[in-house]
């Protein structure tokens, strides 16, 4: 009998400890390893997809941030404030500078070059070191491809006065050319123009000097697959980039719209960098119209990267459709 006391007290005694030794741990302050330090640096920028047999892929110059209410036109700073508010975005509009590589499996082929030093350290100026994670170098483009001659589209030509695709032709239509790099034209612009000519003048430099500059009409067919098509109104000679192939097509837009939350519901808003602003709705007007009747990919300079998508009417306006994520689309891909 005493035994069994002994025993059932040795017992309790364990369950008792137990109990405590289980309070302890959960009363016992939580010691934390070191706090990991915040990266605060964005993914690289690059996204890819098949286009036929082409590879295009989408690569950030980075962003900037631009006060819509103060830059569109045809419209009232408060109604832009109101769209962007059910958007939940505000008129300090953060704007993507987007840029596109074609790979046709024979050429690379840059469609716009974004803003290189233009905007400072803090925007723009990232396409050489997205472009190198891509797994590209700007010494493999064969040729630039510019829809227009604006400082966020051929800015990142040049840097520190050396060209930044040493073994590529660049093209652009020849009424931008005609104009932008004519100085004289400078003194008939206005002046929000003006700064522009300069701009231009500098990017170029190096490229003229060489003698790789490469000038075309409406319709012309660079490469197989690869036509201008020409939509004055942002600039003189702004144009478009169609591309087609295995029955696939996309066009590469430039500048035709800025801000799709206000102007796809509103094609008629413009905005003050457009040389020809009436002309500039017209063509903006035009595509969406053609984009959205024949469901092809559109590929645009500033909307949200990667900027690729589809248009889609929506009663008298219109709706941008982004491009979905996808591993499956890429032929072979490695996972």
């Amino acid at each position: 009998m005493i035994k069994a006391r002994v025993t059932r007290t040795i017992a309790t005694v364990g369950r008792i400890v137990a109990v405590f030794s289980a309070a302890a741990i959960l009363l016992a302050p939580v010691v934390s390893q070191a706090a990991a330090p915040q990266v605060k640096t964005q993914a690289p920028g690059y996204y890819r997809m098949m286009l036929g047999d082409f590879e295009i892929t989408a690569i950030s110059d980075g962003t900037v941030t631009c006060p819509l209410d103060k830059l569109l036109t045809n419209t009232t700073p408060e109604k832009v404030k109101d769209v962007l508010a059910r958007n939940s975005l505000t008129p300090q509009y953060e704007t993507s500078i987007n840029t596109f590589l074609i790979n046709t499996g024979t050429r690379l082929l840059l469609v716009d070059t974004g803003a290189g030093h233009l905007f400072g350290p803090k925007a723009g100026g990232r396409l050489v070191s997205n472009l190198r994670a891509a797994g590209y170098k700007p010494e493999d483009i064969d040729a630039v491809l510019l829809t227009h001659i604006h400082g966020d589209h051929s800015g990142g030509l040049t840097i520190d006065g050396k060209a930044v695709f040493p073994n590529a032709l660049i093209y652009v239509d020849k009424h931008e050319a005609d104009f932008w790099l004519d100085k004289a034209n400078e003194a008939g612009a206005e002046a929000r123009h003006k700064h522009a000519f300069v701009e231009a003048a500098t990017a170029f430099a190096p490229y003229l000097a060489s003698g790789k500059l490469r000038t075309f009409g409406n319709g012309t067919e660079l490469f197989p697959g690869i036509r201008t098509l020409e939509t004055p109104g942002h600039t003189p000679g702004h144009s478009f980039y169609v591309v087609e192939s295995r029955g696939q097509k996309m066009q590469l837009w430039g500048d035709v719209a800025h801000a799709e939350e206000v102007q796809f519901p509103s094609p008629e808003v413009t905005i003050a960098f457009d040389v020809d602003a009436p002309a500039a709705a017209k063509q903006r007007i035009k595509a969406f119209a053609d984009a959205a009747k024949r469901g092809y990919w559109v590929a645009a300079a500033h909307f949200p990267f990667p900027g690729i998508g589809h248009v889609r009417r929506d009663g008298k306006a219109y709706v941008w459709v982004p491009v979905n994520y996808s591993f499956a689309g890429l032929q072979d891909a490695p996972y």
